[in-house]
């Protein structure tokens, strides 16, 4: 049993998990814009004053790219009132938490408070999400065929469909982690190294200090 968090660092840098199962006191950092998330229509409101929130970019790019959310995505209005929040799901071989689930259809939705890219999501995202997805169905008993990525700091939404190709990123992160029993090849992208905790121990030399998430 592998929690969604360990399938998507597999996805992202399978060292990197290794280093994290090591440490059994890990907590992961807290921050305040993880909330942003819950609060849709009243940063969406014109008499809201963003400049006070924990946003990553301008009020009027926040507001824009919340618009944009709105307009494009059907299940906006349910990702501001989910029927769930926080809830700890059991899959078959993952377990974690949604930060939201979704009814009608059935979906959770990840929340991450990161940048996106410019289109998609990041494939760690993804695997996260798609093992929410996949916990969330063997809970129900229901096919799940979808999930979401919300980028909270950024006003940014993502729906990704549970395709051969997501399902199949998600299986290969659930191999790799099942494969780990000692220290995983370094990276070759050490533009993902700047800003690891473990780099000091991992020993790779670094030439940028932008993480990136490996997103297509």
């Amino acid at each position: 049993m592998y929690a969604f968090t360990d399938v998507a660092l597999a996805a992202y840098c399978p060292r990197k998990l290794y280093y994290r199962w090591r440490e059994e006191t890990y907590e992961p950092p807290e921050h305040s814009g993880f909330e942003l998330a819950f609060q849709y229509p009243l940063l969406l409101d014109p008499e809201t004053a963003l400049d006070a929130e924990p946003i990553a970019v301008t009020p009027v790019t926040y507001r824009r790219n919340l618009n944009c959310s709105q307009a494009r995505l059907r299940a906006f209005e349910a990702l501001c009132e989910p029927t769930e929040r926080e809830v700890f799901l059991t899959g078959r071989r993952v377990r974690g938490i949604a930060h939201k689930v979704l009814e009608t259809p059935l979906a959770p939705s990840i929340v991450s408070v990161g940048e996106p890219p410019d289109r998609g999501v990041w494939e760690p995202h993804a695997v996260r999400a798609v093992a929410a997805a996949k916990a969330l169905a063997w809970e129900r008993e229901e096919s799940v065929q979808r999930a979401f990525v919300e980028y909270a700091t950024h006003g940014v939404i993502r729906e990704i469909e549970l395709t051969p190709r997501r399902v199949g990123q998600y299986r290969r992160a659930l191999r790799t982690a099942a494969s780990i029993d000692g220290p995983p090849p370094r990276t070759r992208n050490t533009d993902k190294c700047g800003s690891c905790e473990y780099r000091s121990t991992c020993g790779v030399r670094t030439r940028s200090l932008r993480s990136l998430l490996g997103g297509r």
